[in-house]
């Protein structure tokens, strides 16, 4: 492990935020070449002045730096700083990285990254779409990244995890001190197929302010950022503007438009987000950014994954439809079948586990364990 102690000190700097760290570490490589420096060298970086160069040089080890350099060694945290190969190429290229991040599990290819985030409380609809989503991306080879947060993170971690694949969990608190509480066994769960992480001191309690602080690292580490299911003023559309600042895809899954939790969405689809149903969606979209051999696989048509035992009027209906809510009376017109008739078989598929009804008659498909 890199000498943890001069990355510590130096981010305690007072006045010494995100931005500057980074810029010092660009001109001097390491930070204990940083904080050996004269107030003349220092100033020579942009940004630094007097009173900087001065509050640097003066800098010295406390007691609270002390206490984390010990819970680090004492709890085996993996300590990954942002002059090492295993920190993300592509949080590195965001305006203000983490100089560094604690991490609980394994960092490895960030490079096929797609992050989730939505509602903590979704609807049985944004669940679902969520969980079927993300299982598929896995699946397909992509690393799912949300916030560990509940509603759309929870079921963005909970696809990942069935579809095979790997999943990253973003923190706005220590590693230490897993919030939501409720989803401890989750993190743990994360950590062997992933990794938790955060860079915040491993006791941090999961404060108002980490939350924007944490969403630019979920977008950072993200080829793109897949918004389901937000409210007209969410955090979730933090992430999507902060993904835009960063140059990142935004994607947005539609909602019934008497929704207010899919407003938010819907207003991104408006000003130019990609509105996706499906992973292949997102596949296709990404495809372009990704370099070098690819194990990205496309995942099967809904059709083909048609549980044994239906009528073929059953298969019919359920090839007709998607996680997108479809009202009853197009899905008749569209499969030519009575109004009658066809809210039987959709009774007998929703006790199936396999459709599900929304408020005013609209009905979407249910992935397997959503």
């Amino acid at each position: 492990m890199e000498n943890v102690l001069p990355w510590l000190m130096l981010k305690s700097v007072p006045g010494i935020g995100n931005v500057l760290l980074k810029r010092l570490i660009e001109h001097f490589q390491a930070p204990a070449r940083v904080l050996g420096a004269s107030v003349e060298a220092l100033m020579q970086v942009d940004g630094i002045s007097t009173r900087l160069a001065g509050n640097i040089r003066q800098h010295r080890n406390t007691d609270s730096i002390h206490h984390e350099l010990n819970l680090i060694h004492r709890k085996k945290c993996r300590f990954v700083p942002l002059t090492t190969a295993d920190y993300p190429s592509f949080l590195k290229e965001i305006p203000a990285p983490p100089p560094y991040l604690y991490v609980h599990g394994t960092l490895s290819d960030t490079s096929r990254c797609i992050s989730v985030v939505g509602s903590r409380r979704a609807s049985s609809y944004g669940l679902a779409v969520t969980y079927q989503l993300c299982r598929d991306l896995a699946a397909a080879g992509f690393t799912v990244v949300s916030g560990l947060a509940s509603g759309i993170d929870t079921a963005a971690h909970n696809g990942a995890l069935a579809g095979k694949g790997k999943t990253l969990a973003v923190l706005g608190s220590g590693l230490l001190n897993i919030y939501p509480r409720e989803n401890e066994r989750l993190a743990m769960n994360i950590a062997e197929n992933g990794a938790v992480i955060s860079e915040f001191p491993l006791e941090a309690k999961p404060e108002p302010h980490h939350f924007p602080a944490r969403n630019r690292i979920i977008s950072g580490l993200s080829l793109g950022t897949i918004i389901v299911e937000a409210a007209a003023k969410s955090g979730s559309l933090i992430t999507a503007r902060l993904a835009l600042e960063q140059n990142r895809e935004v994607f947005a899954v539609p909602g019934s438009i008497r929704s207010m939790k899919s407003s938010g969405a819907h207003g991104l689809i408006k000003q130019g987000a990609m509105l996706i149903d499906s992973a292949r969606d997102v596949i296709e979209a990404l495809a372009p950014m990704i370099s070098g051999p690819s194990s990205i696989t496309t995942p099967p048509g809904p059709d083909n994954n048609a549980p044994n035992g239906l009528s073929e009027q059953q298969r019919r209906i359920l090839k007709t439809l998607s996680v997108i809510p479809v009202h009853i009376d197009e899905l008749s017109r569209e499969l030519s079948l009575p109004a009658g008739t066809l809210s039987g078989a959709l009774l007998k598929l929703e006790l199936q586990g396999l459709v599900r009804q929304s408020t005013g008659g609209f009905f979407y498909t249910i992935p397997p364990g959503g």
